[in-house]
């Protein structure tokens, strides 16, 4: 990971939870202002956190401090259903993080230790390595995936199948929403999606993707290439490479490989993409899926790849099988 890219996101993370706060201490100001009774309930609210943490430290009264205790909660109560009676207003004066879970920091603390939250590693994994690849999810989503691009004719002499092409993609959105749905199941498989070009196997991966960025998932993209001289590079220890990436690619909650077989196989990347595919399958950190994306029909990957690149797509994946015509000429 480049140090000057997680330097200049923390950067932003801090101005964006800095005006978040700002903006919500002057939100509870106005409120405060409108609403007297708050602000006393706040002052007698430190006044008794305060004496509570006095008899703690000192005579400990445990009589006493049962008693500051049921009146502390006495007035939170109060407080909240001031807050509830106001209604929406009162909402303003929480800060309004763009991530609840780290509250806008990067990180989230356990109380023993820290670690970099999803929303900071998905930022640092569009910067370094999705780039360009990803970058139009806010268009490439379910609503905007039109079947009527597919074509309704059967004719297996034409495709050679049984069901037309907008049957078959029916079926193949059922079974990548039900990957979604069923992300984090260990029971749940991997995807294949096999075809020839311009029948939306990028496009599905990416509506696949947007959806699980919602869920606060993390997507890392790689075509097959890319992935495979980076891996090798990093092993043979290229300044250009890095652990971080390695690490990445065995560790991140979806990773989508696209353009399998474009990749120039020798028996060194055939080594490695099995290495992957196997660390990914056996993870017990955490669920992590896989999704791969390539031109090649099946027969031709049976023929390219090794006997255990093909056991373990066999065994652990959902092979879906794209078949039509070009959609490209069609929009």
């Amino acid at each position: 990971m480049n140090n000057s890219t997680l330097k200049s996101l923390l950067i932003e993370y801090d101005k964006k939870r800095i005006l978040a706060e700002e903006l919500a201490q002057k939100n509870k100001e106005k409120l405060y202002n409108k609403f007297p009774e708050l602000d006393n309930i706040d002052k007698k609210l430190s006044s008794l956190a305060l004496a509570t943490m006095k008899q703690l430290t000192q005579n400990n009264d445990k009589e006493l401090i049962e008693k500051l205790n049921s009146d502390i909660n006495a007035l939170k109560k109060q407080k909240e259903e001031i807050l509830k009676s106001i209604g929406k207003e009162a909402e303003s004066i929480i800060p309004n993080y763009e991530c609840k879970v780290c509250n806008d920091t990067g990180y989230i603390f356990d109380g023993k230790s820290s670690k970099m939250c999803n929303c900071l590693k998905q930022r640092i994994y569009n910067i370094e390595y999705n780039k360009a690849n990803i970058s139009n999810l806010n268009k490439q989503n379910f609503d905007n995936f039109n079947l009527n691009l597919y074509s309704e004719e059967v004719s297996n002499d034409k495709y050679g199948s049984d069901i037309s092409p907008r049957e078959n993609i029916k079926l193949i959105l059922d079974i990548a929403k039900e990957f979604i749905s069923n992300f984090d199941s260990p029971d749940e498989k991997n995807l294949l999606f096999t075809g020839r070009t311009g029948l939306g196997k990028t496009f599905l991966s990416s509506c696949i993707a947007n959806e699980l960025l919602k869920k606060g998932k993390t997507v890392l993209y790689q075509t097959s290439s890319v992935m495979l001289d980076t891996i090798i590079n990093y092993h043979l220890g290229k300044s250009n490479s890095s652990y971080d990436i390695y690490e990445h690619l065995l560790n991140v909650d979806l990773l989508i490989i696209d353009d399998l077989g474009t990749e120039g196989i020798n028996n060194l990347k055939l080594v490695e993409l099995f290495n992957l595919l196997n660390a990914r399958l056996l993870n017990s950190k955490k669920p992590s899926k896989t999704i791969i994306s390539t031109n090649l029909s099946l027969q031709n990957i049976f023929d390219a790849y090794d006997e255990r690149i093909v056991s373990r797509i066999i065994g652990y994946y959902n092979i879906c099988y794209f078949f039509g015509d070009d959609i490209r000429f069609n929009k």
